[in-house]
């Protein structure tokens, strides 16, 4: 394999590799898809085997690996840090300096190791990349343009929190960075730990809850929390999180602020937690404006790239789309740490850039994981004796599109899996969203979530300005935009909190928020033919071309990658029809499914 890398990230969350060679992006996964635990940080030793066998390839085929960030740098920002903020930080340091101490710090040698234990060949010489240099490449050398301006905002790297670059050709050059402990992730995730939310985890509930609120706090934390400058930097109050010393993301100063101890993981949502998400969202938003200007104003570029885990943040990412401060953006898919072993990988390979030339990303709809055929489909429900019907593909999506119209839920199983957090039609749970109950079906029934969580539309891209004011493309679902005004419905004006859940907003309410906002993906024949012709052969049937687009999974548990994953999953939930390949299984012909234990106590909440 000429030229060819393995990108690895691990050990902090959503540990993934990726393979890169001079034609491209080969394949890349998170390790959580096949270890089955969410957000998996171990090595990622099952996602580099499937790398290296969807190429046909060993470690000694490759001419590098690369590490999405440098373990000796990241190590002396922790001591640096806790030595800072000494003696407060101690009980931190005590639990954490023996294992960064012991073999974090040269996580580098722990990688190489791992991969002699595979026993796949020679280990190639193993390169270390700054962690958001790795997140900048990922945005930048896939996408579909010659030379933009990049934007990477997350928690921490190693000390970079906030990077501008300036993508060209075949090169990131960094232009400016802001570093820690000043970090919009971190304020963002104190929020989420505040209000009672998983940090790493949750951080898209908080999103999820901010229209339930009132941004009503927003000066109160740009006064106390965050100094947000001129120029688009800013500076966080420090003394008022916990997270420098260590152990939590808030205390006291936090319980001051807000009046009153941080909600109870799972405890009842009241207003005070609506409107805390929508203050720091609007904050967050604010931020991410002042950025953006920034990076247009050091760069002179009219097309921005996003990468770190806030691009995940479709909400800010809608604001900025509509604000036409850039002509187009362009989301890295995978925005988070697993994204960052692409990054290391397209660094070390350096392969050209074609796709710019046929205006197209190089991310392949982000479908770079495995996939099945027929005959191993074929195989499994034959051998489990699984009551299935083989149709055409045509007949398949004629036969879905029916259910789908008749108002059931269809698991949809095909091709190669998605890279990055979101389903995208690969391993996707399907409904009708012109049905009002589809929302607090799918929530309660299916995804066993609150109650509170909006699911998001896949629209035929040729008719995506009718049902949303959308300013570009969204093939990667990291785009939030207004649901168009004609398809809108008026609002009970006396409805507040998760009572305006019960409100009929707009013709696709199963997909409209309650601030009649949705975060949509558009789908192409040209990026996905398959849930093209579905969607196409749906429209027929309802003259509706939209349908709800949720993950493959239940609450707490990764998205689907197998077959078993999927039927397991099938069976576990009221999902009414399962879609492999051209293999249709109804629930009402399947045997009934059995486990000896309540499978939910396996799986720990998100």
């Amino acid at each position: 394999m000429a030229g060819a890398a393995l990108g690895i990230s691990a050990y902090y969350h959503d540990s993934a590799a990726a393979l890169v060679d001079a034609g491209g992006v080969v394949a890349a996964a998170q390790q959580e898809r096949f270890s089955r635990r969410r957000h998996d940080a171990s090595f990622p030793d099952l996602a580099v085997r499937y790398c290296l066998a969807e190429a046909g390839a060993k470690l000694d085929d490759l001419d590098a690996v690369a590490y999405y960030e440098d373990p000796r740098l990241k190590l002396r920002r922790v001591l640096a840090t806790f030595a800072a903020t000494a003696p407060r930080a101690w009980p931190a340091f005590r639990d954490v300096a023996p294992e960064w101490l012991a073999w974090k710090g040269r996580a580098a040698s722990v990688v190489r190791n791992r991969l002699r234990g595979l026993g796949l060949g020679a280990v190639p010489p193993v390169r270390c990349y700054r962690h958001h240099e790795s997140h900048a490449a990922s945005a930048f050398l896939p996408s579909p343009y010659e030379s933009a301006a990049v934007l990477c905002v997350d928690g921490v790297g190693e000390w970079a929190t906030t990077s501008i670059w300036h993508g060209r050709g075949e090169r990131v050059e960094p232009v400016a960075e802001l570093r820690f402990p000043h970090s919009l992730g971190m304020l963002y995730s104190a929020f989420t730990h505040f209000c009672g939310f998983k940090v790493d985890s949750g951080e898209y509930k908080l999103m999820g809850l901010a229209p339930y609120g009132r941004p009503v706090h927003t000066r109160l934390i740009r006064e106390e929390l965050v100094d947000v400058k001129p120029d688009g930097s800013f500076r966080l109050h420090t003394t008022k999180f916990e997270f420098p010393r260590g152990r939590v993301m808030t205390g006291r100063a936090f319980e001051e602020l807000f009046g009153g101890p941080r909600r109870l993981p799972e405890g009842p949502l009241t207003e005070r937690e609506f409107d805390l998400a929508a203050s720091v969202q609007q904050v967050t938003e604010e931020i991410v404006l002042g950025l953006a200007r920034a990076a247009r104003e050091r760069t002179g570029e009219s097309r921005l790239c996003l990468a770190g885990g806030v691009a995940l943040n479709c909400v800010a990412n809608g604001k900025l789309a509509q604000r036409g401060l850039f002509d187009e953006l362009w989301v890295q898919p995978a925005a988070g740490d697993a994204g960052g072993a692409l990054g290391a990988a397209l660094l070390a390979a350096r392969p050209p850039r074609a796709h710019v030339a046929a205006g197209k990303d190089a991310m392949r709809g982000a479908r770079l994981g495995p996939s099945c055929t027929d005959e191993e489909v074929r195989a499994h429900l034959v051998e489990r004796g699984l009551p299935h019907h083989e149709l055409t593909a045509p007949e398949l999506s004629a036969r879905v599109a029916d259910l789908l119209a008749r108002g059931k839920v269809v698991a949809w199983f095909q091709g190669r899996m998605e890279f990055g957090p979101r389903a995208l039609g690969s391993r996707s749970i399907l409904g009708d969203a012109r049905d009002p109950r589809m929302q607090s079906t799918m929530n309660l029934k299916i995804k066993f979530r609150e109650s509170f969580r909006p699911f998001a539309p896949v629209v035929l891209a040729e008719d995506a300005a009718d049902y949303f004011d959308l300013t570009q493309p969204s093939p990667y679902m990291l785009i939030v935009s207004g649901v168009a005004e004609a398809r809108r419905l008026p609002e009970e004006a006396d409805l507040t909190g998760l009572d305006r859940l019960r409100a009929k907003r707009s013709t696709i309410p199963a997909v409209t928020h309650v601030d009649h906002s949705a975060r949509v993906q558009t789908v192409t024949a040209d990026t996905d033919p398959r849930l093209h012709a579905l969607l196409t052969e749906f429209k027929s049937r309802t003259g509706c071309p939209v349908l709800v687009n949720t993950s493959f999974n239940v609450r707490g548990e990764p998205i689907v990658a197998t077959p078993e994953d999927a039927y397991r999953c099938f069976m576990r939930t009221d999902v009414d029809a399962l879609a492999i390949n051209d293999f249709l299984l109804l629930r009402a012909d399947q045997p009934p499914w059995r486990e000896e234990a309540d499978w939910r106590d396996e799986i720990p909440l998100d």
